[in-house]
């Protein structure tokens, strides 16, 4: 740790004693309040954040480079109403006002990530260097974007090139360490450009051991990820822009921490787990006088998933001549693929002054196709404990049967402003086709005994009959933003999403050894009724966004305790184990808080917090809804010197989570402590130098996070951690 400290320290010094004047002339001081003007376009325009009628966040690059940032997660979750989940440090996902992935909507500059809904590690295959700003909508947006966005939308959007006035060539390189898992990362990118093209190319290589918690090592945590990315744009003629882009986000031997997910001491390890991203769009611009835009995109994704897992569990089962069977599960290789193709045409008429109309079709597809190989010694033993007889055995599995999941949507989107522009209304509404298919799904594809293969062995059996299902539906929404003031508003969204059933809730056959997770294709499409009433403060010393929800789905789809009865072989006695069976909770209810403020109470200081709170309530059974976070919050103070750079200081916390689910378990209050501070872009000449550095969880408290515990694989979080960075700009 000296040897890395000591050099980057002395670089900052170096930096601190060089003139800065010059560079401050070309950047901008952020404001010490954020003011609500950075452009989003989620909503499938381009607006300031203060003229929409939404509640959203946003969480641009800097962030990511002034807090540890191992995934998008660790940087979204100290937003409100924004919580963090995940499977050890790599492979984490978000939970949106009580909503998990299943929920949500997540895309990558627009297009959708389809991948196992009941697995986490979507968000872990973006590169958080490569990422320009990520925004997050919270509640129903499905008549915007279909399926799914029942909590929201998370879109994480990429650094691009832009066009130049002159031509320009510029470059990036950013080194980090952390210390919580000897993090070592570097990221290096170079972008070149005109008025007519602009090229952007990066590249990121992280690796990282074991992590280090309070309780000591956890075992099986480290990971190696590369990403590598280029993106094109080109002005072919006046008005026309033309855009494509290639990403490829791949990450090997990422361990899987073991835990109640897993029999006993089970290791399990993402041997390769990757994300390929082709997208293309062409937009014409100003087509006639009211017709302002018209866009055509495309995309592929290709996501594939290559586990391998240790169960590193032995049962034994008596048979009626006296002897034992002893079955040893040696090592299990699921595999999951997923094709995700899309294409999208819209168009965007200013009708007048004050109204703006958006309309087209969106048209997408998943096809998913699975696998699992079990490999698995069973040995006679007579009543002395001698071994008389060895089988080895190979199951061939299919966890889902191979399917597709296709969706077509017609989509408007009306915004008005009205009472000389005071009051902004947005009405929208979309009509949603859906068609599933699927192959015949088998409890054993094959059997090989000792080297023979069996196709049809005796114990086979139909677990999914070959289907085609259609379904329609309809969403929409109406917000309303009105200014009390030129500072403060009010704000109210009122929406109707649906969640058609994944692949993986109709589909899945998962067995982990101690238990299974089933799927049922008999499963009904998920509705929601939301609305959601905010106020915010737009001053320049003093921010405020707070806004309570209320959300009632009908159909809601959770898993639900049961238990699956099977056999090895033909002549194996039969055995059970418990099992997690996907089903519709007829009615349920979500509901809570969240809120945001900034205070800069000084020229240099600024205290700032947020807190969320939520409920979920299964209205049937008057149980509670499983994956709902607890109440939590966070509050600090920043200072900033000006010419050098900030320091921050905060402590984030949650309570007690006692409201849970059948199968969950209770997780106690905590409170963690972090530390940050930054310097400002030092001009050394031939390059620009930026420093950071930080220690989160100061107090090296022990804690759990309860959207950690859902599959039982992590119980503590991690330690200390003190971490460092330096970017470097030509």
């Amino acid at each position: 740790m000296k040897k890395i400290a000591l050099p980057f320290a002395a670089a900052l010094l170096m930096a601190a004693l060089f003139p800065v004047a010059a560079f401050g002339q070309e950047q901008k001081d952020t404001m010490p309040v954020p003011l609500g003007e950075i452009v989003v376009t989620s909503l499938r325009f381009d607006r300031q954040i203060r003229n929409l009628p939404t509640s959203m966040v946003v969480v641009d690059s800097s962030l990511y480079q002034k807090r540890s940032a191992f995934t998008i997660a660790n940087v979204l979750e100290e937003e409100p109403g924004v919580s963090r989940g995940g499977d050890g440090v790599w492979a984490t996902n978000i939970n949106v006002r009580g909503f998990n992935e299943e929920r949500l909507v997540i895309l990558i500059d627009g297009n959708r990530v389809e991948t196992a809904t009941d697995l986490t590690a979507s968000l872990s295959m973006v590169d958080v260097n490569d990422i320009e700003r990520v925004e997050v909508i919270k509640g129903g947006q499905s008549s915007l974007y279909g399926t799914g966005a029942m909590g929201g939308i998370v879109n994480i959007i990429t650094k691009q090139g832009y066009f130049g006035r002159k031509p320009y060539v510029t470059a990036d390189v950013i080194s980090g360490y952390a210390s919580v898992n000897n993090l070592f990362s570097n990221h290096a990118s170079v972008s070149a450009g005109s008025r007519k093209w602009y090229l952007n190319l990066g590249g990121t290589y992280a690796k990282a051991g074991n992590l280090r918690t309070p309780d000591g090592i956890l075992p099986n945590s480290q990971y190696n990820t590369s990403n590598i990315s280029a993106k094109l744009g080109v002005k072919p003629l006046a008005n026309h822009m033309f855009k494509i882009q290639y990403q490829r986000n791949w990450s090997w031997d990422v361990g899987v921490p073991g835990g109640d997910a897993f029999p006993g001491p089970a290791k399990a390890t993402y041997t390769d787990i990757g994300r390929h991203l082709l997208s293309a769009s062409y937009r014409i611009s100003n087509i006639t006088e009211k017709w302002t835009a018209l866009e055509l995109k495309y995309f592929t994704q290709y996501i594939a998933r290559e586990v391998m897992m240790e169960p590193n569990t032995v049962t034994q089962a008596s048979l009626p001549n006296g002897n034992v069977q002893r079955t040893t599960p040696e090592v299990f290789y699921p595999t999951g693929y997923h094709l995700t193709n899309g294409v999208q045409l819209q168009g965007i008429w200013d009708l007048s002054e004050r109204n703006t109309l958006i309309a087209g079709v969106d048209v997408w597809g998943r096809k998913l196709r699975t696998g699992r190989e079990k490999h698995i010694r069973i040995d006679i033993l007579n009543p002395a404990g001698n071994i008389i007889k060895t089988n080895n055995v190979v199951r061939g599995e299919t966890p889902i049967p191979e399917s597709s999941f296709s969706s077509a949507g017609l989509f408007f989107q009306n915004e008005t402003r009205l009472m000389d522009n005071r009051l902004t209304m947005i009405l929208g509404g979309r009509f949603d086709g859906i068609r599933i298919k699927n192959q015949e799904g088998y409890d054993v594809d094959y059997i090989i005994m000792n080297g023979e293969r069996n196709d049809n062995p005796p114990t086979q059996r139909i677990t999914f009959e070959k289907g085609t299902e259609y379904n329609l539906s309809w969403s929409a929404n109406a917000g309303f933003l009105y200014k009390l003031s030129g500072n403060t508003d009010l704000s109210l969204n009122l929406a109707r999403a649906f969640r058609a059933p994944s692949l993986e809730e109709r589909f899945k056959y998962i067995d982990l050894g101690n238990f299974v997770r089933l799927g049922d294709p008999t499963l009904k499409p998920e509705k929601s009724y939301s609305a959601d009433l905010g106020i915010r403060v737009w001053k320049s010393k003093f921010n405020l966004q707070a806004g309570i929800f209320i959300n009632h789905l009908n159909n809601m789809i959770v898993e639900t305790p049961g238990e699956f009865v099977f056999r090895l072989t033909a002549d194996s006695k039969p055995d059970t184990i418990p099992a997690l069976v996907n089903a519709n909770v007829r009615k349920a209810l979500l509901y809570g808080v969240d809120l945001k403020f900034a205070y800069n109470f000084s020229h240099d200081f600024v205290f700032f917090g947020s807190g969320a709170y939520v409920r979920g309530m299964a209205l049937e059974t008057e149980g509670n809804l499983p994956l709902i976070p607890p109440l939590n919050g966070r509050a600090g103070l920043r200072y900033t010197y000006s010419g050098l750079g900030s320091v921050e200081f905060s402590v984030f916390g949650a309570a007690t989570q006692n409201k849970i689910a059948e199968g969950e378990k209770e997780t106690a209050g905590y409170y963690r402590l972090d530390f940050a501070l930054n310097t400002k872009f030092f001009d050394l000449g031939f390059m620009k130098i930026q420093g950071f550095a930080g220690i989160d969880n100061i107090t090296n408290n022990r804690y759990t996070n309860h959207l950690s515990t859902n599959r039982g694989d992590v119980s503590v979080e991690p330690g200390r951690n003190i971490f460092i960075r330096l970017k470097l700009s030509f």
